[in-house]
This record gives structure tokens, sequence and C-alpha cells, in this order.
């Protein structure tokens, strides 16, 4: 096992970072340029671009699902009939491949077929819903089916970290005549430290790596409006022969993951 970890995962790491030191173009080259290609990395629009796009999926995505998602789960923790049901048909869509969910979407919201040409035939011909081919709205409709497929994984770890709250605290607090809002905001969610660590941990390295979801639902398009980190990585590693440039940039997504979540393992392992 350790030998795995040196070789597949310590050893890869560090081949990519000598490349990304490079001028390698379709194949490796042994000369060191430093940290030119980073360089020229931070100085492409769009890798700007795609950087300012997974900033705004991510905080909209990681913010949406945990609210729908600790939604859903107080709803079932309410020991509701059907229980089992519910939670198999919440968690269906996390089941799914990111590209089944991306043309499902992408079918959905396609203005000819699919939403908006729906509810035009109900008889609401001004009915507009194109994000998918706006060029300023097209992110939102990823962040729309990211949050649709991961919500019930959300959900499930909430449930678990619900069902692991002591009964007596809940007749404690209506002795106390406090809201159950209030006790969910004040008491239930700061116990719940280590659920929340670890579903932000899930969703931020989602985040970092989305692909799949882009490309079956909009190729980064239109144009580039909807490009993410790990889209223009493939492009120039597999369509513009430029391997020294996007070794760069797999390195600086692995140093953004290892930035944000490093502190908060190093956190769970404290407590």
């Amino acid at each position: 096992m350790a030998l795995t970890v040196l070789v597949a995962y310590l050893g890869a790491t560090l081949w990519s970072l000598r490349v990304s030191m490079s001028s390698s173009r379709t194949f490796p080259q042994d000369d060191f340029v430093g940290l030119a290609q980073y360089e020229r990395l931070f100085d492409n629009e769009r890798w700007q671009l795609a950087l300012q796009n997974l900033a705004l999926y991510g905080v909209l995505f990681i913010a949406a699902t945990v609210v729908i998602g600790f939604l859903l789960a107080v709803f079932i923790d309410q020991k509701v009939k059907g229980e089992g049901l519910l939670r198999t048909l919440f968690l269906y869509p996390y089941a799914m491949s990111f590209v089944a969910t991306g043309l499902v979407w992408q079918w959905v919201l396609n203005p000819g077929s699919g939403l908006q040409q729906a509810v035009r035939q109900m008889g609401f011909p001004d009915f507009t819903f194109d994000w998918i081919i706006d060029q300023d709205k097209v992110i939102y409709t990823v962040v729309i089916a990211s949050v649709w497929q991961a919500s019930g994984l959300v959900m499930a770890l909430m449930l678990a970290g619900l069902r692991g709250i002591d009964d007596d605290l809940w007749k404690a607090a209506r002795v106390d005549g406090i809201p159950t809002w209030r006790v969910y905001l004040s008491i239930v969610l700061p116990m719940m430290g280590p659920t929340l660590a670890t579903v932000f941990v899930l969703l931020f390295t989602g985040v970092v790596k989305v692909f799949d979801a882009v490309v079956a639902m909009t190729q980064g398009g239109p144009g580039t409006a909807s490009d993410v980190p790990a889209k223009f990585i493939m492009d120039h590693l597999f369509g513009r022969a430029n391997l020294a440039l996007a070794s760069a940039g797999a390195i600086v997504l692995l140093l953004t993951v290892l930035a944000l979540v490093a502190p908060v393992l190093y956190a769970r392992s404290r407590t």
C-alpha cells in the first residue's frame, strides 16, 4: 500500500512538477525554464476566466448543496413515512455519472426542446429560460445540475450526523421553550462540526476537479464562457500538445486543494 502511494501518487506529482518547469510540448523535455510556464499560465486570459468560473461555481455549489442537503436531512429526520424510499430517491442522482447528469440537464435546459419550450406550449409564449446559451449565465446551469446531483450525498451525511444527536437535547430544548430553528442553528450544527468538515472536503475536491459536467453540458461554451481549470488542462494536454503548461495548471490545482483541505483535516485530527 505504501509503495503504491509513493509510486502512483507522490511519483506522479513530482514528475508533473518537473515537467511544469520545462519547455515540454508533445513529449517531455529534459530542460529547465524555472517558473516560466506558471507566468504564462497566469497571463493566459482563458486560465483567468476558468479560475473566475471555478470560484463562482464553487461558492454557489457548496452553499446551495449544503443548505439543500441539510434541509432534506432535517425533513427525513422527522421520521416521515416512506423514509427508506425518500432516502433512495434523494440519493439516486449521486449514483449517476456526471456525464449522464450533464446530458440530462443539457436537454432540460435546451431552449428549443426543454423547459422553455414546454412552458411555452402550456400557454406562456413569452417565457424565456435560455441560460445555457447565455455567456453571462451559462455557469449557473452547471451549478444547478451539480447541486441536483450532490445534494443527496450531503443529505445522507447530514442525516447520519443528526441521528447521532442525543434525544435528551431535544427534550431539554422543548422544556426551555427554545424554538426549533434556534436549536438547529445554535446547538445542532455546532455539534455536527466533524460531519460539516467531511461535507466541505468532499464538495471542495469535487469543485476543483469539475470537468465532465461542463463537457457534457456546454463543452466550455458558449465560446469559453463556462470554461474551468480542469478543461483548460485537458485541452492543452491533448488538444494543443502543451504538456508543460497543462502540468503547471495541474500543480496549481493541487496546491489549491492542499491549501484549503489540509487545515480542515488537521483540525479534525486534533479533535
